[in-house]
Order: C-alpha cells, then sequence, then structure tokens
C-alpha cells in the first residue's frame, strides 16, 4: 500500500445496475463499512423513491449517510463532502475499510481528490436574480444561459437542477472562470487514499429493462403514497430533496400537470437519461475499473472474487483475508 496513504474502495454505476447488494457481500468479505454517496437516500422518509437500502438488505453492515436529513434541509456537495470524510476517518480508527457506494459521480469525485470548492464571494443580490427568474418563467432560460458561457457545464448539468445551475453561473459571474475547467483542474488532483475503483456496469437493454421493472416495483410498494405524505409535511417542488427523480414527477401529478400514465411514462424515460449520463460521467474518470456484469454472465460470486483478486494486489485487503475471518473481526 501507498505509504501514509489509507484505503477506500468505491463501487459506483449507473441507478439500477444491482450496485446495494453487491456491495454489501464486498463489505462481509473485507471488513468494511459503507458510505452512501446518494444525494437522495440521505433523507428521512424518502424510502420508495431513492430505493433506499433496507436493514434486511444491510446483513448487519454498518452504513452511513442513511436517513441523515429531514426532506426539508438543503445536501449538496460540499455537505456530502464534509460528512463522508468525517465517516473515512471514523472507519479507518476502527480499523475497517471505508467502501463508498452510489450513482452521484460528483459527490464520490470530491472525496477521492478532495477537491477544493472555494468560496468565490458571489454577491447575493445576483444568486436572488438568478432564482427569481427560475421562478417567474422557467429553469431553462438559466440552462440556456450557462451553455453561453460554460457549455461544458451545461452538458453536464440537467436544466432542472436549479442550484447547480445557479452554482455554475454565479461561479463565472464572480471569477470570469468557467466551473467546468476549475472541477478539470481539481479532478487531476492526486488522490491522499489508496483506492479502488469499481463501475458497475450491465448490458444497456438489461438495464434499460430493470430500470422500467424498478419504477414499476416501486409505484406498487407506494411511491404515490409517500410522496403524498412528504407533500402534506409541507415538502415543495422547489426543495432540493423533492428535485430527486420519481418525487417532482409525482408532484406534477398531484398538481393536475399530467396523468398518472404519462408521469409514469415521463419516469422511466428520464431514468434511462440519467442513468446515460452517469455512464458518461464515469467514463470521463480516470483509474477506474469497470465491472461488465455480461462478462461474469451476471454471477455474483464471480464478480466478487475478481474484485477481490483486484484488491489484493492494490494492497488494499490482504491476500489472506477471508469471509471468515472478516465475520470473526466484526464480533
Amino acid at each position: 500500500m501507498t505509504q501514509n496513504k489509507k484505503p477506500l474502495i468505491i463501487l459506483t454505476g449507473p441507478t439500477a445496475v444491482g450496485k446495494t447488494r453487491l456491495s454489501v457481500e464486498l463489505a462481509k468479505q473485507v471488513n468494511g463499512e459503507i458510505i452512501s454517496a446518494d444525494s437522495m437516500q440521505v433523507y428521512r422518509g424518502m424510502d420508495i423513491g431513492s430505493a433506499k437500502v433496507t436493514q434486511e438488505e444491510m446483513q448487519g453492515v454498518p452504513h452511513h449517510l442513511i436517513d441523515e436529513l429531514e426532506p426539508w434541509e438543503e445536501f449538496h456537495v460540499v455537505k456530502f463532502q464534509q460528512y463522508a470524510k468525517r465517516y473515512i476517518e471514523e472507519i479507518h480508527a476502527r480499523g475497517r475499510i471505508p467502501i463508498l457506494v452510489g450513482g452521484t459521480g460528483f459527490y464520490i469525485q470530491a472525496v477521492l481528490y478532495n477537491i477544493d470548492f472555494i468560496e468565490h464571494g458571489s454577491d447575493s443580490s445576483y444568486r436572488e436574480s438568478l432564482e427569481r427568474l427560475a421562478r417567474e418563467q422557467e429553469p431553462q432560460i438559466l440552462h440556456d444561459m450557462l451553455r453561453a458561457v460554460d457549455p461544458e457545464s451545461a452538458d453536464t448539468i440537467h436544466a432542472n437542477n436549479v442550484k447547480r445551475v445557479i452554482r455554475a453561473l454565479e461561479f463565472y459571474h464572480a471569477t470570469g472562470e468557467k466551473i467546468s475547467e476549475h472541477n478539470e483542474k481539481e479532478r487531476h488532483r492526486e488522490s491522499p487514499y489508496q483506492f479502488v475503483y469499481f463501475v458497475l456496469n450491465d448490458e444497456r437493454a438489461v438495464l434499460y429493462d430493470r430500470i422500467d421493472r424498478r419504477v414499476d416495483k416501486m409505484m406498487e410498494d407506494g411511491l404515490l403514497d409517500e410522496v403524498q405524505r412528504l407533500q402534506k409535511m409541507g415538502c415543495t417542488r422547489e426543495m432540493v430533496s423533492m428535485q430527486g427523480l420519481g418525487y417532482k414527477e409525482l408532484l406534477d401529478y398531484l398538481s393536475g400537470a399530467y396523468t398518472l400514465e404519462e408521469v409514469i411514462r415521463v419516469l422511466k424515460r428520464d431514468t434511462r437519461h440519467f442513468a446515460k449520463r452517469q455512464l458518461t460521467w464515469f467514463r470521463r474518470e480516470r483509474d477506474v475499473i469497470w465491472l461488465d456484469k455480461n462478462r461474469f454472465d451476471r454471477n455474483e460470486e464471480g464478480l466478487l472474487k475478481y474484485m477481490l483478486a483486484i484488491l489484493h494486489s492494490a494492497g488494499i485487503v490482504p491476500a489472506q483475508l477471508s469471509k471468515s475471518t472478516c465475520e470473526k473481526r466484526r464480533k
């Protein structure tokens, strides 16, 4: 292992690819604890739409950054970075290995390379004018403004993610520099961790079918009831938490903007598009190891064996460490 660098395992990939189950099995094998790199699972009461890991699925493996905040609290990359770094230190102090699991690539990048989110001193009046423009007209206007000055950021930030669009515009307004260029320089930092970065993937047709079936299952499990309950608690479409896939679409249905059938169709379509954007992000990252499920005939045991071999060769997991050893160490 690189001298003075502590271990970190990353397991990411597009939505619905099967990260949860694989991450739990991996954690059991390597005496690990999981830190969620998901922007929605951090919220309490948002279980179905975020595909939140259940206590049963955890199988006793400690999970962090799950159910940490109320839906009306703001969560963003800087806060995630602060929480995750603290948990990584605590996990290392317990003699265990932190495993960062989730599909939010920007969050992972922020921790892996310790990205510096500099305070650029943007005046509040400019931010408020942008927020007012988004409210009075539509978010697409802000996205068009961003595309005019920073097309690279516009390609990676969805128009509906108003807060990220505004942050990018603020950065350009205050510094004259594209935030995409700033982030690109930051991501070429050397990581403070000895890490292995796995990206789980599957054939597109299989992944898209899993997404469609997941949306159907969420509806069967009561996603609409979950959104109605959140609405009664005072959650509105403008909140960060309600920007998650499934929540904003069903709020549109509840407002009478769309039929339920239309919303389900849009949700499936937008989730497929989201998975495509996730893969685009991961393909730009360096030092990643792709785990194509079809290469292993979707056999989890074979996948785990391959992952452990890589972790052994990287010096993150001792070659003699076995499942039984890990279970004894956890007791």
